[in-house]
């Protein structure tokens, strides 16, 4: 199990140095998680109770429309703090679904370790606003790339930051995270020849 936090690890060396004392509160707030393919990890219309790190796997954010369409809100490329963030962080109930396409290796913690991590750890407070701070970043983006790009371009765009996602993750989600119909994603791979 220590591989699951050593890739924790190397991804928040990314932003800052852990010193050893963080490291072994980690081990101890973090508790390594198999999660099999197709399991709904957190169900709407609950209140959130992990924060979760994917050590391997892919896992997509979702919600259901009106129409009760599935409408993919965020999916994983790597490894990578994955939860349904405002509501994790507020207790509050979620709309918002995390689904394990893959199998999955995740490290989790609670809402309550969180708080305690936050009192104990030299770093937790300056790494977790700078992940937030990338996530709302990225979710700016793409709330911006739906409103003003093609979703030839949305696609294309795709395929060149998360190259990977195409290899793991079926059409449908990808095609909702794009904001297209799952036809038009085939007649597009098709015309860009993917």
């Amino acid at each position: 199990m220590e591989h699951y936090y050593t890739r924790l690890f190397n991804y928040v060396e990314e932003i800052i140095s852990l010193p050893e004392a963080d490291r072994t509160l980690i081990r101890r707030l973090f508790k390594p998680v198999f999660v099999p393919k197709d399991t709904i990890l957190e169900p709407a219309g609950q209140v959130p109770q992990y924060h979760n790190f994917i050590v391997s796997g892919y896992m997509r954010n979702f919600h259901l429309d009106q129409d009760n369409n599935e409408i993919t809100t965020d999916l994983n490329d790597g490894s990578r703090f994955f939860t349904s963030y405002f509501h994790f962080m507020n207790r509050t109930v979620s709309n918002e679904s995390l689904h394990c396409i893959t199998d999955c290796e995740l490290l989790q913690t609670s809402r309550d370790d969180v708080d305690a991590g936050a009192q104990l750890s030299i770093t937790q407070k300056d790494y977790t606003i700078q992940i937030l701070q990338k996530h709302l970043d990225e979710d700016k983006k793409r709330i911006n790339d739906m409103a003003n790009l093609t979703a030839e371009d949305r696609y294309r765009k795709f395929l060149k930051e998360k190259p990977t996602i195409i290899r793991y993750v079926p059409l449908r989600y990808i095609a909702s995270y794009l904001g297209i119909t799952q036809r038009h994603l085939s007649r597009l791979r098709r015309e860009i020849g993917t």
